[in-house]
């Protein structure tokens, strides 16, 4: 069956896919995958970090969220594997993982939010890299794999 060219004055749209999802969302959920992977490897060398000694970060006082570093490091081990779990799972097409995985990049974004006054820098990041995560993945509009 041939084409058609679209008429003078009309234009033809790649903004969606016929299955209603942008490229631009699918691709992102790609990469999402791969941020999840990288941030839980983050968080896991920031958790091994805090769970090693209590001098790698710096010392807070009078925060309302003060933690001792070393269950701050038990909490972000335990995500920093959870997101990396969730992450292959996206990249596996998995559709469970989409929504597990706002969830905790959610979830991530609150413990980072907290943890600002222990490291700053590496906090924003991955409060950056979490809110592109809940982008993508709440964008995408593609049939996961079930």
């Amino acid at each position: 069956m041939a084409q058609s060219a679209p008429t003078p004055g009309t234009s033809r749209s790649h903004a969606t896919e016929p299955g209603g999802g942008s490229p631009w969302a699918a691709g992102g959920t790609m990469f999402a995958g791969v941020l999840l992977i990288v941030d839980g490897v983050l968080e896991a060398i920031k958790g091994i970090a805090g769970i090693a000694t209590d001098d790698v970060y710096t010392r807070v006082n009078n925060y309302v969220f003060k933690f001792n570093v070393t269950s701050w490091g038990w909490i972000h081990l335990a995500l920093g594997i959870l997101l990396f779990l969730v992450g292959w799972g996206i990249l596996r097409g998995f559709g469970w993982a989409r929504g597990i995985g706002v969830g905790l990049a959610a979830l991530n974004m609150i413990a980072n939010f907290m943890w600002l006054p222990y490291q700053p820098i590496w906090a924003v990041v991955s409060l950056a890299i979490d809110t592109f995560v809940i982008w993508a993945l709440c964008t995408d509009r593609s049939k996961p794999v079930i």
